[in-house]
């Protein structure tokens, strides 16, 4: 036996302590890490990466919970999988409305077979004035007869004139004065609330319908596979700004321009608007899917939306030379008339105006309601200001895509 005072007693002494210590602390590690009660937040540890990039479709509870058998552990995991609207959590699944529509509900008693909720083909919305009555109220009273939902934007603050008309209580009226129909989009037409709608009409007043059926138009929409779509235009009697929305007889529906001369061709081997993939902002149809796309395109402070158009092609779902068209066979007259900021032309309509109330036919009458809003031709103003606005829209689309390393064009086209 080695004396205490050796050196290499000393030495075997602190090596055996050494030892003991290594092996304790393991041996309760263990027993600590064995034991089958574990606290911890949902969705630690379980594919991180998945989980952030899901969390802005999907959120699970935030509080914590304490399992104890396997059991628990599937039960906690396949409730923190389940896909929630973010905001809910605190919620029992039952009681969360994920959507909403226009639709009218009573105050008190019940529901008549004629109001009982039913899913609507689509939804009309339309910028309108007063001195343009007549025209609306044929574009309204077709869509109504289809089963669409129909939304007036009062752009000259002026309701009541419109109480006369018998479906006047079946639609609903929004008035801010001297506003665009883009700017009542961005705001009134938000996609969880339009999400009951297979398609959304966003149109203009001055419209003529006598050669348009809306249920027929859908028809053709979804049979040719069309996300953003218009239709075409009586050239005879419009007033045309783009050849591309130009009818085109014994056709069905078209997609493409061509033009062989002067600056601006198109032929077959064009691949960007306005030879084709392209419609004008008077009249665009989208899909659902189209515009929960095209909601977020339209900037909250550029309301004459000018420029929009040549981009729309990347909300088409797909291909835009294949889901972008013009249809031929229900087709509209553009008047072009001078609504908002300018003065009516009282000999520019050229379609008879039926239906309608002797205010309405009153062009005295209507005049007076408007207000300083028609006192002034302020028309070269509102053009100046869709200008500018064209340049800061392009300006922007240009510095995004700039700016977005993770962005890839998915039509590869050089943007203008």
């Amino acid at each position: 036996i080695l004396p205490l005072s050796d050196p290499k007693s000393k030495w075997l002494r602190s090596l055996i302590i050494s030892i003991s210590l290594i092996c304790g602390v393991y041996f309760i590690g263990s027993a600590c890490l064995g034991k089958d009660f574990l606290k911890f937040s949902p969705g630690f540890g379980l594919k991180t990466a998945e989980h952030n990039t899901n969390s802005h479709k999907c959120q699970g509870s935030s509080l914590d919970v304490e399992i104890n058998t396997t059991k628990e552990t599937v039960h906690i995991k396949k409730c923190n999988d389940k896909c929630r609207p973010i905001g809910t959590e605190a919620l029992p699944q039952g009681i969360i409305s994920v959507s909403s529509n226009l639709e009218m509900r009573p105050l008190w008693g019940p529901v008549s077979e004629n109001n009982k909720s039913h899913q609507a083909t689509g939804l009309l919305a339309i910028a309108v004035g007063i001195d343009q009555k007549g025209l609306v109220n044929q574009i309204v009273k077709k869509f109504l007869e289809n089963d669409f939902v129909v939304m007036l934007f009062h752009y000259d603050g002026v309701v009541e004139k419109w109480n006369d008309l018998e479906w006047s209580n079946r639609v609903i009226h929004i008035s801010v004065v001297n506003q665009t129909k883009w700017w009542f989009a961005k705001r009134f037409l938000h996609p969880d609330i339009v999400a009951d709608y297979e398609y959304v009409f966003l149109w203009d007043e001055d419209l003529g319908v006598e050669n348009f059926h809306p249920g027929r138009y859908l028809s053709i929409v979804k049979e040719e596979g069309l996300e953003i779509s218009q239709p075409a235009l009586d050239p005879g009697k419009s007033e045309v700004h783009h050849p591309i929305t130009v009818r085109r007889q014994r056709s069905r529906c078209h997609r493409r321009y061509y033009k062989f001369k002067g600056g601006g061709r198109c032929d077959e081997n064009s691949t960007a608007p306005p030879c084709i993939g392209w419609v004008e902002l008077m009249a665009p149809v989208f899909s659902r899917a189209a515009w929960r796309c095209a909601w977020y395109f339209i900037q909250n402070d550029l309301i004459h939306a000018w420029g929009l158009d040549r981009q729309l092609g990347y909300c088409a779902q797909g291909d835009p030379t294949v889901k972008v068209g013009v249809v031929d066979e229900e087709y509209i007259v553009h008047l072009g008339l001078p609504t908002l900021g300018g003065f009516l032309d009282k000999n520019k309509t050229n379609i008879e105006l039926d239906d309608q109330s002797p205010d309405s036919k009153s062009m005295s009458d209507s005049e007076s309601l408007v207000g300083d809003m028609y006192r002034f031709d302020n028309r070269s103003a509102v053009r100046l200001q869709s200008y500018i606005e064209m340049g800061i829209f392009r300006d922007r689309w240009n510095k995004a895509v700039k700016e977005d390393e993770c962005w890839v064009d998915p039509f590869k086209q050089k943007v203008r």
